[in-house]
């Protein structure tokens, strides 16, 4: 089977984002240069159940492709269920194990980075998935510990497992968002498994990426909340351009827009909001535009306001 991924160049990766990163915002940024784009992070537990909303997060936009989709669970029998759930969707390349969330509920019920206090479990969920899954790609995302960094001790267990490429958010669970990403912990994990490694935590430009990937010497770059109110950024990555006019981003805020609309229905509209509360930032007004956007349930009101917003007049941005 031919590889639906080429490692012979750094890949550029939409990291999954709850809440954001579904599948008209996956649809938005593939326009722009992402190789690969992953699910927004699925409960085994749902899955096994073949719950109704669950089912449709499986769901891919024409142009996602290779496409990924990200699991979370503790119980191996339960992420056995659902990965032959998984095996039923022939337009999925690959799962991917969440060993990263630091969300206290999904740490709570034994899931997400709750695994890396746990190597052994880890190890076992992924040999089940490895020996179910009829996918191409066997992935997981992890974070470098759950209080203590300990990059080394996670880059072997995988190493043992086995698996196509590693995700790693270079900072412990307890770091949360807010605590100094640790790129040299992510290159001792790069240097210590054989797999692909992808580097993931506070890339949110062209220039950023490039001093992330020439110090780790990392496969690549997974980007999630740098690309929310700014998927331009995958292309400014690819073509080492900065450069985007104002034009360009009001076509591309409304190519979101309806995509949100046709895959939510009218309730896209509403659910658009917190996007443009992020697209308006340091435009002239914005604060007056969202109190607007708060109000507005209309789509055709809705549109004619953004264009009407982001079409920039002898105004200085």
């Amino acid at each position: 089977m031919k590889q639906k991924l080429d490692f012979s160049k750094p890949l550029v990766v939409l990291a999954p984002l709850a809440g954001y990163t579904d599948l008209p915002f996956r649809k938005v940024v593939k326009n722009f240069g992402v190789d690969l784009t992953v699910s927004e992070m699925i409960s085994s537990n749902a899955l096994a159940h073949k719950n109704k909303k669950t089912i449709k997060m499986l769901e891919k936009s024409s142009n996602e492709d290779p496409y990924i989709v990200q699991i979370s669970g503790s119980d191996p029998a339960i992420v056995r269920q659902a990965v032959e759930v998984l095996n039923e969707f022939d337009h999925i390349d690959g799962i991917d194990l969440n060993c990263g969330c630091p969300a206290p509920k999904v740490f709570g019920h034994g899931s997400g980075s709750n695994l890396l206090g746990d190597l052994p479990r880890l190890q076992e969920i992924l040999r089940v998935i490895k020996q179910t899954s009829n996918k191409q790609y066997t992935t997981v995302k992890v974070r470098i510990g759950v209080d203590e960094k300990i990059p080394l001790e996670i880059a072997q267990a995988i190493e043992e497992v086995g698996v196509d490429m590693v995700s790693v958010h270079g900072r412990t669970k307890k770091g949360a968002y807010k605590a100094p990403v640790d790129y040299e912990a992510i290159k001792i994990i790069k240097e210590n498994v054989s797999c692909p490694v992808i580097a993931n935590g506070d890339i949110k430009d062209r220039k950023k990426a490039l001093e992330v990937l020439d110090f780790t010497k990392c496969d690549g770059v997974m980007i999630g909340r740098g690309a929310v109110g700014k998927p331009w950024v995958f292309e400014q990555i690819k073509s080492n351009n900065d450069d985007i006019s104002y034009d360009l981003k009001r076509d591309i805020i409304l190519e979101h827009f309806d995509a949100m609309v046709e895959h939510y229905g009218e309730y896209g509209c509403v659910m658009f909001r917190k996007h443009l509360h992020t697209y308006s930032k340091g435009y002239d007004g914005a604060n007056e535009f969202r109190q607007k956007v708060n109000h507005i349930a209309d789509q055709n009101e809705m549109r004619e306001l953004i264009i009407d917003f982001f079409t920039v007049k002898n105004n200085d941005v």
